[in-house]
């Protein structure tokens, strides 16, 4: 049976921060699942757009890719995000898989970082998560975390990380969004409350991209950055998208593993005119 590993991202436009994260997410994949062969797929349209136009970079979208492994005689396909919360890209990857699922014998869906936590005999997604970036909040007296943020319901993800952090004794650990809850203000609010005068900014998303470089570290008055420091408050900036952690990493390769042996199931697992029930 011919298998592979479909590795689905939003996707990066900045090379340099590509090869540091999706990149290296990709190789500790491939280095784990030998038995499989890895492919690449980004969900953001624009995105593939922009690689291509700006430096003839062609990606596949994954619809585009899942016809191009069924053309080429593939029968078992695990497809595995690398979005951080089950919102609108996480939906749409699942649509495909639908279209698809009768074309192979198996073809399943990862779940993204964020997806249980507190179910009996499921894992804890958020303290695995804790676990492999903790790090960061060990080395330093107080970090904002900034996500994306979403109108999708995962958004709702956000505070239940910010709620996971304080139960697991990380209470100068603050989590924050572009374009959802918490947003600026509300993460200035609490740190201006807890009278914390120096704090390290990082990127809650995999790739330190536009949000991260714009949003988040820039010079612009109404990025998190400046809005802090007209608060009084000293800013550090730690440019790094998760994706440069290996430990984080590493969380990408357990959902795989939990996949391919069935451990865990999750929306979008289906076997060729089956589909598989979520565990309650």
């Amino acid at each position: 049976m011919k298998k592979a590993i479909l590795v689905v991202s939003f996707g990066t436009s900045y090379l340099d921060t590509l090869e540091k994260t999706i990149e290296k997410a990709e190789k500790q994949i491939r280095d784990k699942f030998s038995e499989y062969d890895i492919y690449r797929a980004f969900t953001s349209h624009m995105i593939i757009k922009k690689l291509k136009e700006k430096y003839e970079i062609f990606v596949d979208t994954p619809e585009e890719m899942l016809g191009k492994l069924y053309e080429a005689g593939y029968e078992e396909i695990i497809m595995q995000p690398l979005h951080m919360i089950p919102g609108e890209e996480f939906i749409y990857i699942n649509k495909i898989s639908e279209v698809f699922k009768e074309k192979f014998e198996v073809l399943k869906v990862g779940r993204p970082i964020f997806y249980y936590q507190g179910i009996e005999e499921l894992p804890e997604d958020y303290s695995l998560f804790i676990e492999a970036t903790k790090e960061l909040y060990e080395e330093n007296n107080a970090v904002v975390l900034m996500g994306h943020g979403t109108a999708h319901p995962a958004n709702s993800v956000y505070g239940c990380l910010q709620a996971v952090f304080e139960d697991e004794g990380y209470e100068n650990v603050f989590v924050t969004t572009v374009e959802g809850y918490p947003n600026f203000e509300n993460v200035i609010s609490r740190v201006k409350r807890k009278n914390i005068r120096e704090v390290t900014l990082a990127p809650l998303m995999v790739v330190a991209g536009d949000h991260a470089r714009n949003d988040m570290a820039s010079d612009d008055k109404e990025s998190l950055k400046s809005m802090l420091e007209a608060e009084g408050i000293k800013v550090n900036v730690y440019m790094k998208g998760l994706g440069e952690n290996e430990k984080f990493n590493k969380l990408y390769i357990n959902r795989i593993d939990d996949l391919i042996n069935d451990r865990y199931v999750g929306a979008g697992q289906t076997k060729k005119g089956h589909r598989v029930k979520v565990r309650s």
